[in-house]
């Protein structure tokens, strides 16, 4: 392809430095060409660093969706504003990855898979975790039926003390929410991509703000500012599926616990089950029996295997991500992470939010 692709980034804050404008910058079918925030200096900055040559700056993002030439969007604002600023870009004839989660309600996310139908441009949301070796591969084993029939599982986002202090993520206008719709939209996605399950029935959930008013925190991150702490620090959520079966979904930015894990999941089937043992290092395994007799099976993702890549070295989902996506645009092919299934996430984060509220169980 001799015209590279025209990219425009809304949103130049952390998500845009550490994830996507480094990864699409590895992709030399594209170039970015605008970078709009409300915060001027920081467009500034990022079309300083990664813009090509004459890369324009905006603070208003209409005016950014105005560029014609420009055949890409990547929507990397807090999620309040997800869902009109990728409506109005798909509404301007642009193709556009918004970051996770889809948005808000589920409202908003629905109106976004319908911009996407009824313009034709592509849509995708960021749900990198998808993309790391071990999660392509524990893919790969569900889609073979490994596993037999998944009718339990756990999506699982536990930080013991790690709460974000940064930007707007304590915030719950802007965010809706805390560890819940930050980490644990990952967790959920991860689970129901693997299990192929895109069909709630019902959902009974509940929330906690128990630590966020405490001070000298050990927080990773700093300590937090109790005045400004406005979202729940752990939720949790009971999921029934159409089909039976059932998920549960722990999320915490701080939490009492001693072996905290995050963005991962256990399954359990009818042949074998699988889950990510190791904390951080994600080391998946897989249980059944053989011959009579219990096994423990553990891949080596030492090496190779990965789409993209060869050789040692494990490469950044994030990367592979952005490459899969622009694959998609040039290919004009279907996306992998389907807003359709970025629209259920949001839809029982949203019931967990409610149940919380009404005390009750909500019925899809």
């Amino acid at each position: 392809m001799s015209k590279k692709l025209k990219v425009g980034i809304i949103g130049c804050g952390g998500i845009a430095n550490g994830k996507h404008m480094p990864a699409i910058a590895k992709i030399k079918e594209a170039e970015m060409v605008a970078f709009c925030d409300i915060i001027i200096e920081r467009a500034e900055e990022a079309a300083k660093k990664f813009g090509a040559e004459g890369a324009k700056v905006y603070e208003d993002y209409k005016e950014l969706l105005k560029d014609e030439s420009i055949d890409v969007i990547h929507v990397c604002t807090p999620n309040r504003s997800h869902s009109f600023i990728t409506i109005d870009s798909l509404e301007a004839g642009k193709n556009v990855m918004c970051e996770k989660p889809m948005a808000k309600t589920y409202a908003e996310a629905k109106a976004m898979c319908e911009a996407a139908e009824r313009t034709g441009k592509k849509l995708t949301i960021g749900y990198q975790q998808r993309w790391r070796n071990d999660s392509i591969y524990l893919k790969e084993a569900c889609d073979n039926g490994d596993l037999g029939e998944i009718y339990y599982a756990k999506a699982i986002a536990l930080r013991r003390r790690a709460v974000p202090t940064w930007g707007v993520f304590l915030n719950e206008y802007e965010q809706g929410g805390g560890p819940l719709i930050d980490i644990g939209t990952h967790a959920l996605d991860l689970t129901l991509y693997m299990m192929n399950n895109y069909k709630p029935k019902m959902v009974v959930g509940k929330t906690f703000k128990k630590l966020g008013d405490q001070t000298r925190s050990a927080n990773a991150w700093g300590d937090w500012d109790p005045e400004k702490y406005t979202v729940e620090d752990s939720a949790f959520g009971f999921i029934v599926m159409e089909n039976g079966a059932v998920i549960s979904l722990e999320s915490s930015w701080a939490l009492n616990i001693s072996d905290p894990d995050e963005a991962v999941c256990t399954l359990c089937g009818t042949k074998a089950g699988a889950d990510f043992e190791g904390g951080d290092s994600h080391e998946l395994q897989f249980n059944y029996v053989k011959y009579g007799r219990q096994v423990i099976e553990k891949p080596d993702f030492s090496a190779g295997g990965v789409a993209f890549y060869d050789g040692d070295g494990t490469p950044e989902p994030s990367d592979i991500e952005c490459r899969i996506w622009y694959n998609a645009i040039l290919n004009d092919t279907e996306v992998e992470t389907k807003p359709e299934q970025a629209l259920v996430v949001t839809q029982i984060l949203e019931a967990i939010y409610e149940s919380e509220k009404t005390g009750q169980p909500v019925f899809f």
